[in-house]
């Protein structure tokens, strides 16, 4: 096993190492500060993929890890075996999987002499986990998660959800001008909302009309927001908490006037960065949405949230976060909403989105909007978009948006979006 192999598993045993320990923090946290910087593009690719992986089915590496051993190890060792447990179970050589495990318990300075337990064990499970991998199953989200989960939509959709976190997503595009051009030339499907769909993507920047601008990434669900505002050439737009700059794009695209604001300066480098790879423009502002100020034509919210509805991308956050900041986010959530709304012309327009799978952080938020804000309402008939199910309308007139929808086409992220309109002057 060559050298490289060791160093992306080490990798991917030590994010998992800051994900799961005393401390937990988040993978985006973790890339952010650099900590796989100094391998190679492929490695680092290599190590986020195997920890998102084992993160995916902890749960059942954990299942077949109990019976070969005793008490649970120290948590690297314990890391160290649950990768070599995934990939074993999916598809991974043996001899590899195993030697390279060894290799890296080995070079440990502090853990060394526990080789002999991590050989054995994983060499157990080489002859029996991919055979018992299939019939355990899908992973369930912790406790602190899936009660409130089960409250708002019912076990069943729970459960659905799980299976949906569990398959992992597909990488979705939205073009810029010409989807089924972008569909043709990348070898992706064509989503009925318009977006395009990648199954086996390899490495995104080498893929068809990534240089030359053609598109970007940006999950099925994340695009539909943009859809319902319905932005148009010449109107001023003004896009909240715009960061990565998905939706900064496709405002920019449609010939508004957008000025798009972060409270981070890393990320509004980010949206900067991504509006010049595509050739479209925006004013950019760092700085707290409470402190813009001005008079809007459209807003567009994409409010803090848990981001309960990118688990299957992010499989991180059910173990980096525990649901304790839900109250401040919430709270956070309904600034923004009555600061926005004081920035929105009388007649205009403000969608309102969060990634989250939480009520309290999308249909109840807009429901106490309303009863702030006599001069709000909902506008129902923005949701006419093309791909939008019937069934995804929600009482108060928002769309609901879960993982288990469009389960035949690899799923989407959670999200709510609701399209608000101001009164016009008598």
């Amino acid at each position: 096993m060559s050298n490289t192999g060791v160093q992306a598993r080490r990798s991917a045993v030590y994010l998992l190492d800051q994900i799961l320990g005393e401390d937990p923090r988040l993978m985006s946290e973790l890339l952010a500060s650099g900590v796989l910087d100094k391998l190679s593009p492929d490695d680092r690719a290599r190590a986020q993929r195997l920890a998102t992986e084992t993160l995916r089915g902890l749960e059942r590496a954990d299942r077949l890890l109990q019976k070969h051993l005793k008490k649970p190890p120290v948590l690297t060792i314990q890391n160290v075996l649950r990768v070599g447990t995934v990939e074993l179970c999916q598809g991974g050589a043996a001899h590899g999987v195993v030697n390279a495990m060894v290799n890296l318990v080995g070079q440990h300075n502090k853990l060394s002499h526990l080789k002999g337990l991590t050989n054995a064990v994983l060499r157990k499970i080489a002859a029996e986990g991919p055979a018992a991998w299939d019939a355990l199953r899908a992973p369930r989200l912790p406790k602190w998660l899936r009660g409130p989960l089960a409250e708002a939509w019912g076990t069943d959709a729970m459960a659905a959800m799980e299976i949906a976190h569990f398959a992992g997503a597909p990488l979705d595009l939205t073009a810029k001008t010409d989807p089924a051009a972008v569909a043709e030339a990348t070898g992706g499907t064509l989503l009925p909302t318009g977006s395009i769909r990648i199954t086996n993507p390899g490495q995104v920047s080498t893929m068809a009309g990534f240089a030359s601008g053609d598109w970007w990434v940006q999950d099925a669900a994340a695009a539909i927001p943009v859809q319902i505002l319905k932005p148009q050439a010449g109107e001023t737009i003004l896009d909240l908490c715009a960061a990565p700059g998905g939706k900064t794009m496709q405002i920019a695209a449609s010939g508004a006037d957008v000025t798009a604001v972060d409270d981070s300066s890393p990320r509004m480098q980010r949206v900067s960065e991504n509006l010049a790879r595509v050739g479209l423009k925006a004013k950019t502002l760092t700085k707290d949405v409470r402190a813009v100020k001005g008079t809007f034509d459209a807003i567009l919210l994409d409010a803090p949230c848990s981001a309960t509805g990118t688990i299957r991308r992010h499989a991180d956050l059910p173990y980096a976060k525990d649901g304790s900041e839900f109250g401040d986010l919430i709270e956070l959530q309904s600034a923004f909403i009555d600061h926005a709304w004081s920035l929105l012309k009388p007649g205009g327009r403000m969608v309102f989105c969060t990634c989250s799978l939480l009520p309290d952080e999308g249909e109840v938020q807009v429901d106490e909007a309303l009863e702030r804000h006599d001069d709000m309402s909902v506008d129902r008939d923005a949701l006419m978009v093309a791909g939008i199910q019937p069934e995804w309308i929600t009482t108060e007139g928002g769309l609901r948006l879960r993982p288990d929808y469009w389960s035949e086409l690899g799923g989407m992220d959670g999200f709510y979006v609701v399209c608000l309109r101001k009164a016009a002057l008598a």
